[in-house]
């Protein structure tokens, strides 16, 4: 069952920017949600063994990850394709580092994403290069042309989050064959940040881009995780899958020296998650789902906001570009609610606001954007 704990006062990194003061965090991704037993479960029966040394790779790690992706998506791993890591943002940079290793120093990605996708360690020397989405026709659309125009002869890899942060979409078929083309015709290497997969919030079926063809396959490095999902960020496991013998063998070294080794407690959350967190993962997606419409409904009957319907994630993309104030997200700190800045994102004059939180908790918040509109 999904219940809700409160955090103030904890280490929490969401709680603690706001110690002290009246404002309810709705900034950073991760939820207020108590993990599943079972995972608690087994993570207690690793702490009885009594000794937390160096760990290994287990076999019932991979199986988990081979079965979930099997079950939930119809992708057929091969267990050697599983590279541990101890975070997607590692991953990111990891395939960042492959790319130097090819000659090429940039990689394009979609505008507005998540900062991580947006910056890289300055030791890389590194750039990015970025395209607009469109808003058209009540949705989020891919400009393709604008993709491959903002690349150059440096530009060695395309960078997508999938779904994404913080438009909140997810792809249709048509728009992941079209980036496997653009990949394809440049001869790029795709990261694709699927760390949101299992959170679709409209009752449609993720598909993992690297399953798309052959081609498509063979130049992707896909990094996924539990720790969205399951609420175990701060257990450092995620994994990437690189059918290319060659590629995955450029990023495991790559890894090595730089990458710490993954997390052994993380390591049995996520096979405890996989192997029987699926119940639990649908509560948390009806309980996401119906906080989406909450502040889908809310958010658009307020003056001064908008906001799309979201198919996934437990993020809500707010433009509040009408809003007259120089800037939204202090203007609703003020007010008692902390968002996320659309600046650090791409695009200022945005918020983003984190809905995976107890229902009376975002009803407060909500309460409270509403009374500040109405003293604008």
């Amino acid at each position: 069952m999904i219940r809700s704990v409160e955090r103030k006062g904890s280490d929490s990194v969401k709680w603690q920017k706001y110690d002290g003061q009246d404002v309810i965090p709705l900034w950073i991704a991760d939820t207020d949600f108590a993990t599943d037993d079972g995972i608690l479960d087994a993570i207690r029966a690793r702490l009885d063994h009594g000794v937390l040394g160096y760990g290994h790779l287990t076999a019932d790690f991979k199986q988990a990850v081979i079965g979930h992706l099997q079950q939930q998506y119809g992708w057929a791993v091969e267990p050697e394709w599983i590279c541990p890591i101890p975070g997607v943002v590692p991953g990111l940079n990891i395939a960042r580092a492959v790319t130097l290793a090819h000659g090429k120093s940039a990689a394009v990605t979609l505008s507005p994403t998540y900062p991580h996708l947006r910056k890289n360690p300055p030791v890389l020397n590194f750039k990015q290069q970025f395209a607009e989405a469109i808003d058209a026709d009540g949705e989020w659309k891919i400009d393709f042309s604008a993709l491959e125009n903002a690349a150059d002869d440096e530009t060695g890899l395309l960078l997508f989050c999938h779904p994404h942060n913080p438009l909140g979409k997810a792809y249709s078929q048509e728009e992941l064959r079209k980036f496997a083309q653009l990949a394809k015709d440049n001869d790029w290497i795709v990261c694709s940040d699927e760390i949101h997969c299992d959170l679709i919030l409209d009752g449609s079926r993720h598909q993992p881009f690297a399953m798309l063809d052959d081609d498509t396959l063979a130049r992707t490095i896909t990094l996924m995780a539990p720790s969205k999902t399951y609420n175990i960020a701060g257990l450092s496991c995620a994994f990437a899958i690189i059918a290319n013998d060659q590629l995955r063998q450029e990023f495991c070294t790559q890894c090595a020296g730089l990458n710490g080794d993954v997390n052994i407690l993380g390591m049995v959350a996520a096979t405890a998650a996989f192997n029987q967190g699926e119940a639990w993962r649908q509560e948390m997606i009806a309980t996401l789902a119906n906080n989406a419409e909450l502040v889908y409904q809310r958010i658009n009957a307020m003056p001064y906001l908008r906001m799309k319907p979201m198919q996934a994630t437990f993020l809500a993309w707010i433009d509040a570009r009408d809003l007259p104030v120089e800037h939204p997200q202090r203007f609703f700190e003020q007010a008692g609610v902390g968002l996320a800045d659309g600046a650090d994102y791409g695009w200022p004059g945005y918020v983003r606001l984190n809905f995976g939180c107890d229902a009376k908790l975002l009803d407060q918040a909500l309460e409270r954007m509403e009374q500040a509109l109405a003293d604008v």
